[in-house]
């Protein structure tokens, strides 16, 4: 019997080192991207994303917490809006402040996670016109730190998040095009 548990014991020490081993060779930093084509000029949509307190009308994570708590400060919109959030734990709790602002073209957003897990990236959504539609693209980056390598070892972040950057769009997309 003990011979039996060394050696199942041997199998599982091997099995984790090779989980930890192949997390290790994974990017050293990500980037997750959704598009969608409107049926609206870029002057229409722009408030929509430029505005944060205007999130609350297409953001895919907005109804996943009823009792959200949330706070604005700085700016009404555009460069120096900031959006704070406390949620339950689908989600978290984070902040979000806008760095850049271009016009009618692109947002970038600093993205704060700070439960359940830390993380810090940026966000960052263009609005291009092309022929009679507007092109807009939802991207998150940063780096991937050794537990963002492990667990997406087993959860392809890709496909979850850009699941709900699709949804988010989608949404946005009924809204200004109502």
């Amino acid at each position: 019997m003990w011979k039996f548990l060394k050696i199942v014991g041997s199998v599982l020490l091997v099995a984790v080192a090779a989980i930890l081993i192949y997390a290790s060779t994974k990017p050293d930093s990500f980037r997750v991207e959704r598009s969608a084509a409107m049926n609206v000029p870029p002057e229409k949509i722009f408030p929509y994303i430029e505005g944060l307190k205007r999130w609350t009308e297409w953001s895919p994570y907005e109804g996943r917490d009823p009792a959200m708590k949330r706070a604005y400060s700085g700016a009404e919109s555009g460069k120096g809006a900031v959006y704070e959030w406390d949620g339950n734990d689908d989600v978290g709790k984070g902040r979000m402040e806008i760095v850049d602002s271009t016009p009618t073209h692109r947002v970038v957003i600093k993205l704060d996670f700070l439960k359940p897990f830390e993380g810090h990236n940026m966000a960052e959504l263009t609005v291009e016109q092309k022929g009679g539609q507007t092109i807009v693209t939802w991207a998150m980056y940063g780096p991937s730190t050794f537990m963002t390598k492990l667990i997406g070892t087993f959860v392809d972040m890709d496909d979850m998040i850009g699941r709900d950057f699709a949804a988010g769009l989608a949404k946005l997309k009924a809204v200004v095009e109502k």
